[in-house]
């Protein structure tokens, strides 16, 4: 069957839309219509060359849609069914699986078709590789059950599409990966998507002071909305001075926790410096491939650790709709989240501002 699609094929050229073939469901496979999907910095990551990836490729990792058809073998969704995706799909069976880590699937492959089988993308007969094995800026996606869960259809799909990533990603960063305590203090470096997630998740689990810093005014305001109870103005003319002493000054000594919601090196090092001791600093933003990290050793002596973060530590099938309750119960806000709207032929744009710090976390709707 045929789709329009945003279609990448060069690093410094805008994607083009183009019609490509999607191809019918096999067992474990689910063809969705895509209703909406959230443009998040690592598409823009990619389309800038910070994140290697082979082309042509269409990227989209954040949809929401409609169930079209299924494999004979699928169980868990039916047609007209509303759901959302993520790229966390896994096996089931690998040992990263079997003790409860699925967002770590060491075996992703059984979730892709083989080389030789028919691609699920394709233009004129050749492959379109499938990014994130999703393409969701696509009017249909074709993915493997496991990238998918239902949702109740009173959900609003815009609104829906960033539990795939910014959600699952943010709120699990505070919840799973870091396990934000109650009482605790926070500091969350970066609001956008990411960053407001991180901020909910910490107001969620209890923390009593979350600091946000960022170097656009706006977005400290946003981030009150979300739950920041401070907020530092980065960059080197703040009139707040140096991040770390402003956090250190107002929490009385350090953090508990500090993540890094952007992907930078710099806001690394101020988390792991911002903390008190045997504090936690998380690694949530993607930070460019080849860039390096540099610390001074003798914050570790304070028993203090820098963690990793993948996708929020996520147990997609149960924490997604988890989330889901908390936005139903009125604290977990996903509707004031999205902040713009774009059609698929204006998605060049939508990453251009969204990569120029002018919008937050906009959606290209179908």
């Amino acid at each position: 069957m045929k789709a329009k699609a945003a279609v990448f094929r060069e690093i410094g050229v805008d994607m083009k839309i183009e019609e490509v073939d999607i191809d019918d469901p096999q067992a474990n496979e689910v063809l969705i219509t895509t209703a909406a999907c959230g443009i998040c910095h690592s598409d823009v990551h990619f389309a800038k060359g910070s994140i290697p990836g082979p082309v042509p490729t269409i990227p989209g990792h954040e949809p929401a849609g409609v169930v079209e058809a299924i494999g004979s073998d699928v169980k868990s969704v039916e047609v007209g069914d509303h759901v959302i995706a993520c790229t966390s799909m896994f096996c089931g069976l690998c040992q990263q699986c079997l003790q409860g880590r699925p967002y770590l699937c060491m075996d992703r492959r059984q979730c892709q078709r083989k080389r030789d089988d028919t691609p699920r993308i394709s233009i004129d007969g050749k492959r379109i590789t499938q990014f994130a094995d999703l393409s969701a800026f696509c009017e249909k996606m074709l993915v493997h059950e496991t990238a998918v869960v239902k949702i109740d259809k009173d959900i609003p799909l815009d609104s829906a599409a960033l539990v795939g990533c910014a959600v699952t990603t943010g709120v699990g960063a505070a919840l799973n990966t870091a396990k934000v305590q109650p009482g605790s203090t926070v500091a969350v470096f970066g609001v956008g998507g990411i960053g407001i997630s991180i901020i909910q998740g910490a107001r969620i689990a209890g923390a009593r002071q979350i600091i946000a810093i960022d170097v656009v005014p706006s977005k400290l305001e946003t981030a009150r909305k979300f739950g920041a109870t401070h907020t530092i103005l980065g960059g080197p003319d703040s009139p707040d001075g140096d991040p770390v002493k402003a956090i250190k000054k107002l929490s009385r000594g350090g953090v508990d926790y500090a993540f890094d919601a952007v992907g930078i090196p710099l806001l690394v090092q101020q988390c792991l410096y911002a903390l008190a001791p045997r504090g936690l600093a998380v690694v949530v933003g993607a930070i460019p491939t080849g860039q390096k990290l540099e610390v001074d050793p003798g914050h570790f002596y304070l028993e203090k650790s820098i963690m990793g973060c993948f996708m929020g530590s996520n147990r997609f099938h149960i924490d997604a709709l988890n989330y889901f309750d908390f936005y139903k119960q009125g604290r977990l806000d996903l509707d004031s989240m999205v902040t713009d709207r774009f059609g698929l032929g204006d998605i060049n744009e939508a990453f251009g501002l969204l990569d120029g710090g002018e919008i937050n976390r906009a959606v290209i709707m179908f």
